[in-house]
């Protein structure tokens, strides 16, 4: 089944953050949330907690563990220990709580940008100091620049913050890379989060290996960061996984505060169970509309904008746009929004290889993505 976006009128009833931010006549093309349907059984788990009063504290119970484990094993082929995970609030917790966990004040932490923006927050919240590794570009494709962390970690970093699958490029790092990234994080004594929300979010055309999953080196430094959240549009119901591999990280993970995990909704556990057990089809059929409008939006910009560079993501519903050929300037996202009344996000946000660039959101109805750029067109 193909899962479609919801008509405008109906969306812009919504209060999140993507509804509410900008006026009507704006085409909202910014933040990670999407314009699809709520997945019915979601809807009905939610329904049915709010029908018999379900709505305090967590109690002692695993089910969003084990549908995740249940989940991670059918789709990955890795097998997650539902004893060495935890909830909590959301991704963004689990990456500052685990960098807590894992360094001390003043420590430097490897991001490799560009970047999902609040990485460059998140390590000052947890106490550290942001290096950066930029990630390379041959100009097909990126790649983590393997010799660039092994500098950054023979020089003192003690931790890596992986993006995987990377936002906003939407790449999917290769097996034969995360290898050598827990290879090196093993031999200098680097801690690794990697922050995997996306991965669910992974295309037909592309193979996700969970970084905890790919050797024991991996296992023993490395933390993940998983949620329902980005896949299922669970972002306000707050729940996250924060998933160890090895004895030695499930036993700091139990020893966290117990606020860490009590802070997780009782709602969100229940729709994150619901999510990686009962909605599987329905994300096959949200992945079907997003490559098409991946395919939609190359077509799109041909057409229109051909100077603006693209390459399709592989994950996620997120796409880079390069405009710099356009001569916009080093933000053109603010160009865009002021002219032709669509939102992006700017491509700074990301870090310095942001310049020129934008960041879009695919996950819309075809015909909203096709305004957006001819919008966008308009101002050549």
């Amino acid at each position: 089944m193909t899962v479609d976006a919801e008509p405008l009128a109906r969306l812009r009833q919504r209060t999140s953050e993507k509804w509410s931010l900008y006026p009507a006549d704006v085409l909202p093309l910014f933040v990670a949330e999407t314009d699809y349907p709520l997945a019915p059984p979601i809807a009905a788990a939610l329904h049915a907690a709010i029908d018999r009063g379900d709505t305090g504290y967590i109690g002692a119970d695993d089910r969003a563990q084990q549908a995740f484990a249940r989940y991670a094993h059918d789709t990955w082929d890795w097998d997650v220990d539902p004893a060495w995970t935890l909830t909590t609030t959301d991704v963004s917790v689990v990456i500052v709580e685990a960098l807590r966990m894992l360094i001390a004040p003043g420590d430097r932490v490897v991001i490799t940008p560009p970047v999902y923006p609040p990485f460059y927050e998140f390590i000052p919240e947890a106490g550290g100091v942001v290096e950066e590794v930029p990630l390379r570009d041959d100009g097909v494709t990126w790649s983590l620049d393997l010799d660039g962390l092994e500098r950054a970690f023979a020089g003192g970093a003690r931790a890596f913050l992986l993006c995987h699958p990377h936002n906003p490029l939407g790449l999917v790092h290769p097996r034969a890379a995360l290898e050598a990234v827990a290879e090196l994080a093993a031999r200098y004594g680097v801690a690794v989060v990697s922050d995997e929300i996306h991965a669910p979010l992974t295309h037909s055309d592309a193979a996700f290996a969970p970084f905890l999953s790919v050797s024991d080196a991996a296992r023993a430094v490395g933390v993940a960061a998983h949620s329902a959240s980005k896949a299922w549009n669970l972002a306000g119901v707050k729940c996250a996984l924060m998933v160890a591999a090895s004895e030695a990280r499930a036993a700091q993970l139990h020893a966290l505060p117990v606020e860490v995990e009590v802070r997780t909704s009782l709602l969100g556990r229940i729709a994150t169970e619901a999510a990686f057990d009962d909605c599987r089809e329905w994300l096959a059929g949200t992945l079907e509309s997003i490559e098409a409008n991946r395919a939609l939006f190359g077509q799109l910009l041909a057409r229109h904008l051909p100077e603006a560079g693209y390459r399709e993501p592989h994950a996620s519903y997120l796409a880079w746009v390069d405009f710099r050929g356009l001569g916009w300037g080093d933000e053109p996202a603010e160009r865009i929004l002021a002219e032709a009344r669509v939102a992006l996000v700017r491509g700074l946000d990301f870090g310095r290889e942001g310049a020129g660039f934008a960041r879009v959101n695919l996950a819309c109805s075809p015909e909203v993505l096709t305004e957006a750029v001819e919008r966008i067109a308009r101002l050549r």
